[in-house]
């Protein structure tokens, strides 16, 4: 029988027909930029053969993939590197993450900052080898023996059937089917140089990596993401196509850590973190103050106009509270310890009246729905829109407690809305846009939206139940125009939700207002309502939290700033500062004007010199400074600075104040 010289394949969407055997290497030859390839929906090196009718996706360089790719190729060098420093050095994992990588290693003494420098060193060295990353498909039996001076690697191989919930990072390493072990082979001689266990794909060879590459910072790492394992030391890294790639994220770094809250928090007296009060236990000061009431006062007077009702409820509860709504079983971990109280002991130490366990409520919901369940309701109440600013406790543990963006003890601008069936779509929508239309009125408008699903191991209810939430959910979300992103396995236990994703100034994306669908509490609580049609009926709850946390979204609101909140929140809105101690009543007189119709305006009497003056009110990211001098009172004038250093001479006092009064009310500054 005649063989067949010639296979099809669908190569980027175009018919394509090569010979059998073909590679990727060969099939993207003049496409320098392609690093790796997707056959039938999976990455593969370029190095595999394509067999038959395949559908094959060129991944660049640039691409996500591609970078990811990049950045764990680059992992491996820098390993390749940490072996040749620290021969006795073990490897641990080494996966990709956004905008990098890292790698573990078990070593007897801590990386040093001068290590880290000798590493990159080293590793140019390696990429300018063009050494090549080779695939090769081994037994178990064979991966333990080229492993078998790697304990960790070993361990691993015995966790393959249960990679995928081994602990993190297990699945870059041996992952699901086969076994492969990557090596890097020189060029010249083609021995095998270094190798590890892994998953793949990589690139072709090192020198695809160039120079642009650096290593960041070091930390302590536990095997595995487990406290309860060996200690390591991790190297974090990061890896860009391009020099110009590399040196864009640094700036981008760089501009991330002089907007960093808790540096500005502390350089404009705004909030502070006293070791006396305990971790993540934030205290905002007066200046803080003024931004997180101005933040809240906003929200609400739209929650008013919006048809809310405003509702408080005690910070602790009684533990049956919690075991009714299900937290005390899917939510325990994330609660502070019970507090046993009221037990009465006889004298001789046996108990008369058993004691309570209360806690400090993690989330507001189960009180709501108490005030929903107080009297009979009516059908003519629904919707019946609950809302309060809540102090919620919530046990994080001490290595996520980051700033004000993870704390202890924080504020939720929470609320939950009741209503029928069918009112649940068009309350969902107009929610969605509510929460929109507030973000964007404190100056956040680059927005897509995340949808949760079930985890299929930590739900309650029906899964018909579940399903009908989903599907409205994605149904609203969808209908917004927004970008939808899934999120499989992320939802709460008791339903679905939509999470609204905002991106920063610096294009960083923060994970906003909260929207669940929730069929379940109301049955838990056994809620009702009486319909039209005089049966008791269920309502549908819907939880909503906008800023998420008020901590947290101030943290966001600082970064995205830089400080230099809009007008509005400025905790000082107005610096006056006269050019002599001569204009001093004048300007007083200026701060006067603007004090009565609700401006925050102060005068800088100070001892400091002038230029002093001008500088210390842009540290300070004032919105506005008005100047003073012997003109300006003569003409009854006032020159006005702004915080980009522009200046506007000879403005009436009266124009003066009108200009700030609308910036300040109109919130276009």
């Amino acid at each position: 029988m005649p063989v067949d010289t010639q296979i099809t394949l669908y190569v980027d969407g175009e018919t394509t027909t090569v010979a059998p055997g073909t590679t990727g290497a060969q099939l993207f030859f003049e496409r320098r930029d392609v690093v790796v390839m997707r056959v039938n929906g999976t990455l593969k090196d370029l190095s595999a053969e394509i067999p038959a009718d395949a559908d094959v996706q060129a991944v660049t360089i640039d691409s996500p993939d591609g970078l990811d790719v990049l950045r764990h190729s680059t992992a491996h060098v820098m390993a390749q590197a940490v072996q040749q420093l620290r021969p006795d050095a073990k490897l641990g994992i080494g996966p990709y993450i956004t905008d990098g990588f890292y790698f573990d290693f078990d070593v007897a003494e801590p990386f040093t900052p001068e290590d880290l420098k000798t590493l990159e060193k080293m590793m140019l060295k390696i990429v300018n080898q063009n050494q090549k990353f080779a695939r090769n498909v081994v037994s178990e039996d064979q991966a333990r023996a080229a492993m078998a001076n790697e304990p960790y690697k070993l361990e691993l191989l015995g966790k393959k059937s249960t990679a995928d919930s081994a602990g993190e990072g297990v699945n870059i390493e041996v992952g699901a089917g086969e076994i492969t072990i990557y090596a890097n082979i020189d060029r010249k001689s083609g021995e095998e140089i270094w190798c590890d266990l892994c998953r793949g794909p990589h690139l072709a060879n090192t020198k695809l990596i160039s120079n642009a590459f650096a290593l960041t910072r070091t930390s302590a790492a536990y095997w595995l993401g487990n406290q309860k394992n060996q200690q390591l030391q991790r190297i974090y890294g990061t890896a860009w196509p391009t020099k110009e790639a590399l040196k864009a994220y640094q700036e981008r770094v760089a501009e991330a850590e002089r907007r960093d809250h808790r540096k500005l928090g502390v350089e404009l007296d705004l909030f502070s973190f006293p070791d006396e009060l305990g971790s993540g236990l934030p205290i905002f000061h007066p200046k803080g103050g003024i931004i997180r009431k101005e933040m809240e006062d906003y929200s609400r007077k739209r929650h008013v106009e919006a048809g809310y009702d405003f509702v408080y409820t005690p910070h602790i509860t009684k533990s049956n509270l919690y075991e009714v709504s299900g937290h005390l079983d899917w939510y325990r971990d994330g609660m502070f310890p019970p507090m046993h109280v009221d037990e009465e002991l006889n004298e001789d130490g046996t108990v008369r009246k058993p004691g309570q366990d209360y806690y400090l409520k993690p989330m507001n919901c189960p009180m709501h729905n108490l005030i929903f369940r107080s009297r009979g309701r009516s059908y003519r109440e629904l919707p019946l829109r609950l809302f309060e600013f809540g102090s919620v406790y919530r046990y994080e543990k001490s290595g996520v407690i980051h700033g004000l963006t993870r704390v202890r003890g924080m504020t939720q601008d929470d609320a939950h809305i009741y209503c029928t069936r069918e009112q649940m779509k068009e309350e969902l929508t107009d929610t969605l846009n509510f929460v929109l239309s507030l973000l964007k009125d404190y100056g956040l408008k680059d927005f897509y939206l995340e949808l949760s699903t079930k985890d299929p191991e930590k739900f309650v209810g029906s899964d018909d139940a579940w399903e009908e939430a989903t599907n409205t959910l994605a149904e609203v979300a969808e209908a917004s125009g927004l970008e939808l992103v899934a999120d499989p396995g992320g939802a709460a236990f008791y339903g679905p939700k939509i999470s609204v994703q905002v991106k920063d100034a610096l294009g960083r994306t923060w994970q906003m207002s909260t929207i669940q669908l929730d069929f379940n509490l109301p049955e838990r609580f056994e809620l009702e309502y009486q319909a039209a049609d005089g049966t008791r009926q269920r309502p549908v709850m819907i939880h909503r939290a906008l800023f998420g946390t008020v901590e947290r979204f101030m943290g966001v609101l600082t970064e995205h700033y830089a400080g230099a909140f809009p007008a509005w929140l400025s905790p000082v809105q107005v610096v006056a500062i006269p050019v002599a101690e001569a204009f001093n009543d004048y300007m007083f007189d200026v701060v006067a004007q603007l004090k009565k119709e609700g401006i925050r305006a102060e005068v800088d009497i100070s001892s400091d010199r002038f230029p002093k003056k001008i500088r210390t009110a842009s540290k300070d990211k004032v919105p506005f400074v008005l100047i003073a001098g012997g003109d300006d009172a003569d003409a009854n004038a006032v020159s006005f600075r702004f915080r980009d250093g522009s200046q506007d001479n000879g403005v009436p006092v009266a124009d003066a104040v009108a200009r700030i009064v609308d910036a300040v009310r109109n919130r276009t500054e």
